[in-house]
């Protein structure tokens, strides 16, 4: 998909292309509404991931990513 043609596609259609490829091996965090503005106070988000990884191996990427951001410097 050509990059010029990506604000043609909703968040929820690119994310279902990305867990729809078998070369990802990842999870997708993201709000669970669309954003048009600037982020305000609480949101719901959801994590999903596609069959390259099951549950515990999503769970303990996510448990190293969130080790890692909480050692970064503020």
């Amino acid at each position: 998909m050509p990059a010029n043609d990506l604000a043609f596609y909703t968040t929820e259609e690119l994310i279902d292309e990305v867990l729809r490829r078998k070369t990802f091996l990842g999870v997708i965090v993201h709000s669970e509404q669309e954003l048009k503005q600037q982020w305000e106070g609480e949101l719901l988000f959801k994590v999903r991931h596609n069959a390259s990884l099951d549950t515990e191996e999503a769970g303990r990427l996510l448990g190293a990513v969130a080790g890692y951001i909480s050692g970064l410097p503020d």
